[in-house]
């Protein structure tokens, strides 16, 4: 630990982040991206781990526990056996989270008090997935962070990782040097804090922070979010590039950006000559393209895995098309007269074509049917084969790039 990171733990025993209230578990599931368990089955086991084989995970620098309990709740809720360790070093975030377990009544969540750092140590693994969600770009050595991470999977396991990026926090890094002359870090948290806010109501309106409407948890987040965002000890952001280079550095391998669609450059340029440039690049340079046309990526979140990552399986006709999050019927009832869905990503609007069966096909999607059943439910109605082979693929070209149309791991 050196005098940077003891600044940091005790800014997370003063600020436990996010900031949350137990009560509201009553009320809400929070969930996200990474670890939700659909995302897991699908982008790191390639929807062919069995649901009934117990699930090791670790949540690698939990803080006050969101993913803790969005994973959690979903095993307990599925009756999926396994798991959840909580690993941190703050004592303030661990009794906000293991508050907000007991309000959840959660049993399958076990808390243990240190840094990830000392993984090799703690011989708390292996694990099948690993949880380090806003940790990495924090670290003195983020390489190393990964590394001892990297070290503790279990064979065909994988991570979940979420570090901050550079153009979408355009104004973040202004305001933190800003405040390194008005309240250094030598000064209380509280003080700090107090000094933050009066600059934010002062600040000229020609401040980026003012015009960068995708960072809001100076805004939102309560003390706990301004003080992370802004007055945070160390703050390091990382580009595609960069990202890939740590990722390939601690001998991992990318499965996918989330949502990988906001990654294909040719999605923001119809231009054919662009494109053609576009399609002479390799799927990093493709990615740090779309990264910089944007120009709206505050966060990357991406899955990576030790070993070779295996694809979900779309041709098995016994495999489980699921929604994240979403009801087919309902997604179907609202489908645009046009067949073209709109999205919005950060302030870019996009449109996704879908196929004429699209409706059809959505409405069956209720993580019980399999492929195959969908396939013969609309035989029935006079559909042919080869018409639902063409666009259920076509269906799914279109929704697994939002992150939307996954496959469900097998029973």
């Amino acid at each position: 630990m050196d005098a940077t990171d003891a600044r940091l733990a005790a800014q997370y025993e003063a600020y436990p982040y996010p900031e949350r209230d137990p009560r509201d578990e009553a009320k809400r599931l929070i969930v996200g991206s990474p670890s939700h368990l659909r995302e897991v089955d699908h982008w790191i086991f390639g929807a062919r781990r069995p649901a009934s084989r117990p699930l090791r995970v670790l949540m690698a620098g939990g803080g006050s526990g969101d993913g803790t309990m969005m994973l959690a709740q979903q095993m307990a809720s599925a009756g999926r056996p396994g798991e959840v360790t909580w690993l941190d070093r703050s004592a303030a975030a661990r009794a906000v989270a293991e508050a907000r377990a007991k309000q959840r009544k959660l049993e399958n969540i076990r808390f243990v008090s240190g840094s990830l750092l000392d993984l090799p140590s703690l011989g708390l693994g292996p694990f099948d997935y690993i949880d380090c969600c806003g940790v990495l770009h924090h670290l003195p050595d983020p390489a190393a962070g990964l590394a001892a991470l990297a070290g503790s999977l279990a064979p065909g396991g994988g991570i979940g990782l979420m570090v901050y990026a550079p153009h979408g926090r355009t104004g973040v890094y202004m305001l933190q040097d800003a405040l390194r002359l008005l309240a250094p870090d030598s000064e209380a948290p509280p003080a700090r804090v107090d000094i933050a806010k009066r600059l934010w109501k002062q600040l000229p309106e020609t401040a980026w922070l003012r015009r960068n409407p995708w960072i809001t948890d100076h805004l939102d987040g309560g003390d706990a979010g301004l003080y992370d965002l802004l007055l945070n000890p160390r703050d390091v952001s990382f580009s595609v590039p960069q990202l890939a280079a740590l990722i390939e550095g601690a001998g991992l391998r990318l499965r996918c950006f989330v949502e990988p669609l906001r990654y294909e450059p040719e999605r923001y340029l119809p231009d054919p000559k662009l494109r053609a440039r576009i399609a002479t690049l390799g799927a990093t340079e493709r990615a740090a393209l779309a990264e910089s046309l944007a120009g709206n990526m505050g966060i990357h979140i991406a899955y990576v895995t030790r070993d070779e990552a295996v694809a979900p399986d779309w041709d098995n006709p016994a495999a489980v098309p699921v929604l994240r999050e979403l009801d087919g019927p309902t997604l179907a009832k609202g489908l645009p007269s046009d067949g073209v869905l709109r999205v919005t990503f950060d302030g870019i609007r996009l449109g996704v074509p879908l196929p004429r069966l699209a409706s059809a096909i959505l409405a069956r999607i209720d993580g019980r049917r399999s492929i195959a059943g969908i396939g013969a439910e609309l035989a029935k109605n006079g559909v042919a084969e080869a018409a639902f082979a063409r666009d259920f693929t076509a269906l799914r070209q279109a929704l697994e790039p939002l992150n939307r149309l996954l496959l469900a791991a097998p029973e």
